[in-house]
């Protein structure tokens, strides 16, 4: 590592977090809030929840950016964006993902070319280019930064019903382990998580009736997990007793999937 590198301070970093405009991405956002940190709420849709995660921030410094993950133009623009309004952006958590269902017997030639190309160009190629950004920043600036995926139990497990998403999820992890090695020399780490089912607004309806029921006897705890308990793993990642956590992808689970 250079030592000559400035050092991340517990608390008062600039913080982006993609997909923050409801679930997981809020409780993130909020975590790093309520430790002191700015945080800059990002979304590309549902500006009016992205609004209200931004309102219930603790601190002051935060900041709403709009930007479309799929275009790598809009991506470079985030990156800019967050970097002014943050003062610097210290850690990168790349939350954002589509799920687009698409099973491949139920699915057309059309309809399933469409599926992959959305999910690739926002849960993959989206995270890979906001980090080079993000990343080229922190380097040239002599900082040291964490950059923290939101990958899933999906990507070891598979997803029957929505491939492209294990598949990117897969492919997320293997980015965040070839991004640790080669930013380590610059004090950069970069870590992932892999959450199992959350209960978040978007799946809400899933835990009801019989359906709910199975989903939840998946974890031996008998629940699914809470957003907060996704965001408790991220803000460690993302913390400088995490250094050497560097590389690795955290199953937050339940127990419900056990890799070997």
């Amino acid at each position: 590592m250079d030592r000559t590198t400035t050092p991340l301070p517990a608390t008062g970093r600039g913080v982006l977090v993609t997909g923050a405009s409801r679930g997981i991405g809020r409780a993130i956002a909020a975590a790093f809030a309520r430790q002191g940190d700015r945080v800059a709420v990002h979304c590309s849709g549902r500006g009016a929840d992205a609004e209200e995660t931004l309102a219930a921030l603790e601190g002051e410094g935060h900041a709403l950016l709009a930007a479309d993950l799929a275009d790598p133009a809009r991506v470079a623009e985030l990156a800019d964006a967050a970097d002014a309004a943050l003062g610097g952006v210290d850690v990168l958590v790349n939350n954002a993902a589509v799920m687009v269902g698409h099973p491949l017997a139920d699915t057309s030639w059309e309809d399933w070319q469409e599926a992959w190309r959305r999910t690739v160009d926002v849960n993959l190629l989206g995270a890979a280019h906001l980090s080079h950004r993000v990343a080229h920043r922190m380097i040239g600036a002599g900082r040291e930064g964490r950059i923290v995926n939101v990958g899933s139990r999906g990507a070891f497990r598979g997803e029957p019903d929505h491939p492209a998403y294990g598949a990117t999820k897969a492919a997320l992890h293997a980015l965040g382990q070839s991004l640790a090695v080669s930013l380590a020399p610059h004090g950069i780490a970069v870590a992932s998580v892999a959450p199992g089912f959350v209960a978040t607004e978007r799946v809400a309806g899933r835990l009801e009736g019989p359906e709910g029921e199975a989903i939840r006897a998946q974890s031996p705890f008998g629940r699914v997990a809470d957003p907060a308990e996704i965001a408790s793993a991220v803000l460690y990642l993302a913390s400088p007793a995490a250094l050497w956590s560097s590389g690795t992808v955290l199953d937050v689970n339940g127990a419900s999937y056990l890799r070997t």
